[in-house]
């Protein structure tokens, strides 16, 4: 049997008039920071979009450290990452200056902002060895950072739309966490957001969303990450996260069905076992997560499914996990 993982309360941590979405926890410092996107301009493609970084001692009080944008460009999906004794929030942009139409993965451009206390922040400065490529979630084994990016083959010039069969994913690896290369491809179709998990021995297990709501993907490699093994799994994943939590492997990400929800499954064998739902609806998911202790976790994620004045609100939203004794069947 898996443990049960229970939803003991649901809060809106943030909410006003623009769309709040794209989360992502960690702790650094003694502190949790939990970053995300504030647009006016709504979910699509926007100049006017920040990434936006709270912080709070105890997971209930917040406070705001850390506003950012991009001239011209639309920053999106903020991930966060401690990384020699630094925490970074990387962002991928589309290039987006006024009337421009013309969005093409190839103007892609990775940009981070960093903080050695938390308080005293460097950048948005943009990420060398990025430019035609949409970062995605960071992780970090040993001396070395790992991003998925997400790329044209060949850089093609054809327009395609922003993703599809001529897309694919490539993992980024970086001594610094700010200059970055080509360390090997582990999608070479339908490439999109991919979060990583490291082993001790340097094993790198991933799940990765597919667009065109294709079925999501379990990735597993062993150093120097040139030889995947790839898995479908049963359903689409939007928005994908994968974490360790007291020895198992936890995964969250949008559900794909009339009514999306965002759902979370232990990953066991390569294959996902639902075990909980989070009040949400519409444009939702995007979790991030940080442990609170040996049984509670803290799960940061955004949805639409309440109002403000009347009219559907994205908002983020906090949920306090507990594991429960009582298991799910496996």
């Amino acid at each position: 049997m898996l443990p049960a993982v229970s939803i003991q309360s649901v809060r809106c941590v943030y909410r006003d008039d623009e769309h709040h979405a794209f989360t992502d926890l960690c702790r650094f410092g003694g502190w949790l920071y939990l970053a995300f996107r504030s647009c006016p301009a709504g979910h699509g493609i926007s100049a006017k979009a920040r990434i936006r970084i709270l912080r709070s001692r105890d997971g209930r009080d917040w406070s705001e450290v850390a506003l950012f944008g991009v001239p011209d460009r639309d920053t999106r999906d903020p991930h966060l990452l401690v990384f020699r004794d630094r925490l970074f929030v990387y962002t991928g942009t589309w290039l987006c200056p006024e009337g421009w139409t013309a969005f093409d993965i190839n103007d892609h451009l990775g940009y981070a902002a960093w903080t050695a206390n938390g308080t005293d922040w460097v950048g948005p400065r943009p990420l060398e060895g990025t430019y035609g490529h949409y970062i995605w979630r960071a992780a970090a084994h040993g001396d070395r950072a790992y991003l998925c990016g997400r790329r044209k083959h060949a850089f093609n010039l054809a327009r395609r739309g922003e993703g599809g069969y001529d897309t694919e994913a490539a993992m980024l690896e970086s001594e610094d966490g700010l200059v970055w290369r080509y360390r090997g491809l582990f999608n070479d179709t339908w490439g999109d957001e991919t979060a990583f998990v490291f082993s001790p021995d340097g094993t790198v297990t991933a799940v990765g969303r597919r667009l065109e709501n294709r079925s999501a993907v379990v990735l597993r490699a062993a150093p120097p990450y040139d030889s995947w093994e790839r898995r479908e799994l049963d359903r689409h994943v939007g928005g994908p996260m994968l974490v360790e939590w007291q020895g198992r492997l936890l995964v969250g990400g949008r559900k794909a069905l009339a009514a999306p929800v965002t759902a979370l499954y232990w990953l066991v064998d390569g294959q996902l076992h639902e075990i909980a739902e989070l009040p949400s609806g519409g444009d939702n998911s995007y979790p991030g997560f940080v442990s609170m202790g040996p049984d509670v976790g803290l799960l940061s994620y955004y949805s639409s499914h309440e109002s403000r004045n009347g009219r559907p609100s994205t908002a983020i939203y906090l949920a306090d996990l507990r594991l429960d004794s009582a298991g799910v069947g496996k």
